[in-house]
């Protein structure tokens, strides 16, 4: 089964993504970008999931250091900032995808098969 990590500092927002998942995937918690990163660092996933607002480090700075030591693993952002220019930001990071809360189960797995399948 893949794994995935989810970095996300928000307790109800981590319990809705556990719900999402919780089937097709195995998963992880990062409670900011620091750990997002280390947690990368150390191996294991197939795939990151980001929020962008984090304490620590943002997932934009986490996104951009994992992007470099791990070019292959996908990145999707996770975020409430749902404007055009947010988007572009991600993706200039390094993100390979963009979702904006509250997402649906049925775009958040979409978007995870596209990079990693099922």
């Amino acid at each position: 089964m893949k794994t995935i990590l989810v970095a996300e500092d928000n307790d109800s927002n981590y319990i809705l993504m556990t719900y999402i998942l919780r089937r097709d995937y195995q998963f992880k918690r990062a409670k900011n970008g620091q750990e997002a990163v280390n947690m990368v660092d150390e191996g294991g996933f197939d795939l990151v999931l980001m929020d962008i607002k984090m304490p620590v480090m943002d997932g934009l700075e986490a996104t951009a250091k994992i992007k470099e030591a791990h070019p292959e693993l996908p990145v999707i952002a996770l975020t409430a900032n749902a404007f055009d220019s947010d988007r572009q930001l991600a993706l200039k990071a390094g993100c390979d995808d963009f979702l904006s809360k509250p997402v649906s189960s049925e775009k958040c797995l979409a978007a995870i098969a596209k990079f990693i399948g099922k």
